[in-house]
């Protein structure tokens, strides 16, 4: 099936534009813990490494994966709250003790020489060809999510083209809304968004439907769609087909939204609202030189990193957290992840750092 992913809905949003840009410690200074990510989970990260003490820098390329949505659900306390919002008071905090956010994007992360004790290094490279040192680091780099190739879709990604029930689903409810199926997970998203709607037509789009799962769909009121899909039609476009075929002729707001799904007999099934269940690939990135294991999502739905307890990975000095190792993970859940992880790294630190005392003292 072919793929493509969400980026183009994205590149004009950078929640860094008003934040500018740390200088960074000196090449030559090697820092406590370097973050590679700037989102929940890697501030959150960064956050309880700087409440530590710790000399921590994020390195944040601007590219977050909710960038497109108008406002973070779920998150108690800061429920409907912009996401360019959350980040900036995220990075705000992490400065306010004494943290460094950095924009830029990572190129190369390699183990470099431990120190005279065995403590682990690593040498961070960034695009404009900065360094940086660290004894430690965090992966927090979230990850990409993938669509259908179909024409007219992408346009509208986190706006009329949801997820996510969770994220999305109370701003949805009760309307005409479409599941475009990509695969055996597509059927479980049915069944959360008729939690919210019904009104619901499922898109086979060539995947395989049991007759048990048509049974269960009937029985909810879920209309079953067999014809292959041709493209998403947008308000603007049923507008202009109108107006062409009749002068005069009126029909629903013209505001940029969805009209419905085109399919191939040319038949146009009205819908406000696509859900689509993504395919969910972790970034990786000048990544490659720290070796970090990744294991496939069931039913060719992506992959992600392979981690331990709060984020521990086989590399010593490594951990990851957020998107980037739990998919489904929302914001609140990314952010708890990476604190976790920062205080596990400051626990791992404060061990390291009473190692070597301890080894001065008895030289």
């Amino acid at each position: 099936m072919p793929l493509r992913t969400s980026d183009d809905a994205i590149n004009a949003l950078d929640p860094r534009s008003d934040s500018g840009s740390d200088s960074g410690p000196d090449s030559r200074e090697t820092v406590d813990a370097v973050v590679i990510g700037g989102g929940a989970a890697g501030l959150n990260g960064a956050l309880m490494l700087a409440r530590s003490r710790r000399s921590v820098v994020v390195i944040d390329s601007g590219a977050p994966r909710n960038a497109p949505a108008e406002g973070v659900h779920g998150l108690l306390g800061l429920e409907g709250v912009p996401p360019a919002e959350l980040l900036r008071r995220g990075r705000e905090e992490v400065r306010g003790y004494g943290g460094s956010v950095l924009s830029g994007e990572v190129v190369s992360a390699v183990p470099a020489t431990p120190s005279a004790d065995g403590d682990p290094r690593f040498t961070v490279t960034l695009a404009d060809g900065g360094t940086l040192r660290a004894r430690r680091l965090l992966v927090a780099t979230g990850l990409r999510d993938v669509l259908p190739d179909v024409p007219g879709l992408a346009r509208h990604w986190g706006r009329g083209v949801v997820h996510c029930p969770y994220c999305h689903g109370w701003e949805v409810r009760d309307e005409p809304i479409g599941v475009l199926a990509t695969g055996p997970a597509s059927v479980h998203h049915a069944l959360l968004f008729r939690q919210l709607t019904d009104d619901l037509v499922y898109f086979t789009r060539g995947t395989d439907l049991d007759e048990e799962t048509r049974a269960r769909f009937a029985a909810r009121g879920i209309r079953v769609v067999d014809a292959p899909v041709a493209a998403v039609e947008s308000t603007e476009s049923a507008r202009s087909a109108r107006s062409a075929g009749s002068a005069g002729s009126t029909g629903s707001r013209d505001d940029g939204g969805i009209a419905g799904v085109r399919l191939t007999d040319g038949h146009v099934v009205a819908r406000r609202v696509l859900a689509v269940a993504t395919s969910m690939r972790v970034r990786t990135e000048g990544l490659a030189g720290l070796n970090l294991p990744t294991q496939d999502l069931p039913g060719g739905m992506g992959h992600h990193f392979v981690t331990g307890t709060a984020g521990t990975t086989q590399v010593r000095g490594v951990w990851v957290a957020g998107n980037a190792t739990d998919p489904t993970a929302q914001v609140g859940a990314s952010a708890a992840a990476g604190a976790l992880a920062g205080a596990h790294i400051n626990a791992d630190l404060a061990t390291a750092d009473t190692d070597a005392a301890l080894a001065l003292v008895n030289a």
